[in-house]
């Protein structure tokens, strides 16, 4: 019994330290969801996997009348985890943040399973896997040229307005394209906006347009919302 009770600590601390590994990437980037709630959906994982793995302990039926399914409990486990990482999914504008995270979530759960089942090595390799798209395969994206997006807004006085010709042009000298570009008259027609999706293909290129737009007298008030994970 005594070696039993050590076994199902071990399934848990595995998970334990797994999810922490791969949380503790996430906090360092400011994630919503880091270093507590990857730790404990990991745990939580192996926990449950412990209720098919020591089913005799607490399932008496004969085996002959009853039969249990262990790939049922992680199919449960897989499907709720969805709810959790749709919670920190979320659209500002055009971007969609939290996608990354998502899907640390759902491997992370994965993790858990497999480390309350036993399979150590196979959990601790993806948990290595896991760390290792998460970090170096970052710097990989970043270093392939991309397109980078962004929801731009920009105000005037209604009566010194920018032609659309003229914000054209300063957008392309700024390394720009924009697209869906759409007008609107606020606070009763005293303010013109400008609304449109911008692009390009070097993210520096946002802080000088966010300066030269800041330089212009004209430019009462702008955004810039740039897309991340």
């Amino acid at each position: 019994m005594r070696a039993q009770y050590l076994e199902m600590a071990a399934h848990l601390v595995a998970g334990l330290v797994a999810g922490g590994a791969v949380g503790l990437e996430r906090s360092f980037h400011g994630r919503p969801a880091g270093f507590r709630t990857h730790t404990l959906v990991c745990m939580a994982s192996s926990l449950l996997m412990l209720l098919t793995v020591y089913a005799p302990a607490w399932f008496h039926a004969p085996s002959e009348l009853v039969r249990l399914d262990p790939t049922r409990m992680a199919q449960g486990i897989m499907t709720g985890i969805g709810f959790l990482g749709a919670g920190v999914i979320f659209q500002e504008g055009l971007t969609v943040r939290g996608l990354t995270t998502a899907a640390s979530i759902w491997i992370t759960a994965a993790i858990g399973v497999v480390m309350g089942t036993g399979l150590y090595f196979a959990g601790a390799l993806a948990t290595i896997l896991t760390l290792g798209v998460l970090a170096v395969f970052r710097w990989i994206e970043e270093a392939i040229p991309n397109q980078q997006y962004a929801q731009h807004r920009i105000r005037f006085d209604r009566g010194s307005v920018l032609s659309r010709g003229d914000l054209m042009q300063l957008l392309r000298a700024h390394g720009f394209t924009a697209s869906g570009l759409s007008y609107q008259l606020l606070e009763e027609g005293r303010t013109f906006e400008y609304r449109m999706t911008i692009r390009t293909s070097d993210a520096g290129n946002f802080e000088r347009l966010a300066a030269a737009l800041g330089a212009l007298g004209s430019v009462r008030e702008f955004h810039i919302s740039a897309a991340g994970d």
